[in-house]
């Protein structure tokens, strides 16, 4: 009987340490860059709920919303479209959310699958990322393409102008 308490406990504690899965906050210094075509830019104000674990990225979740009121091109009269029922529509679309469905190693690092909401239309989106860590210094780091044309946004014309790049670097802080 002995025996079968010591697997049984065993089990549970193995159990409770794989399911002990970092929290992240977002620090200072985070860019959510974009270029494409048109436009070129950022945005200033993002916030989200992040856990994850390097060795164990399956149990993983991102979720993140973007102020798209906070988008900077650089020129007032550019963001003032931007902000415009004609691209983003940020009086009635105020933030763009991403939220994770899985997350995976690959050769590289890590890539996300989830679903991206702008303008009220969801789709599905992979966006391959790297996590660096060195000390007390944590950072995600990632590069992807998104169709506006997906999104009803602008003009569109069925050509790789379609696609914005788009580049984030988010540092961020343990919670645990």
């Amino acid at each position: 009987m002995r025996k079968y308490l010591t697997v049984i406990s065993l089990l549970i504690l193995s159990a409770f340490a794989f399911s002990v899965i970092t929290g992240w906050k977002i620090a200072e210094g985070y860019q959510i860059r974009f270029d494409g075509k048109y436009a070129h830019g950022s945005f200033r104000k993002m916030e989200g709920n992040i856990r994850f674990d390097p060795a164990h990225p399956e149990e993983s979740r991102f979720e993140v919303l973007v102020d798209v009121a906070s988008i900077d091109t650089g020129i007032e009269l550019k963001n003032k479209h931007a902000r415009s029922d004609k691209w983003f529509d940020a009086e009635k679309y105020p933030r763009i959310l991403f939220v994770s469905q899985s997350v995976s190693r690959t050769d590289t690092g890590f890539v996300v699958h989830g679903e991206l909401e702008l303008k009220g239309i969801k789709k599905n989106l992979a966006i391959p990322f790297a996590f660096r860590s060195s000390g007390d210094q944590h950072s995600f780091y990632g590069k992807f393409k998104v169709n506006r044309a997906d999104f009803g946004i602008g003009k569109v014309n069925g050509k790789e102008s379609d696609s914005t790049a788009v580049e984030v670097s988010v540092p961020v802080l343990s919670l645990d």
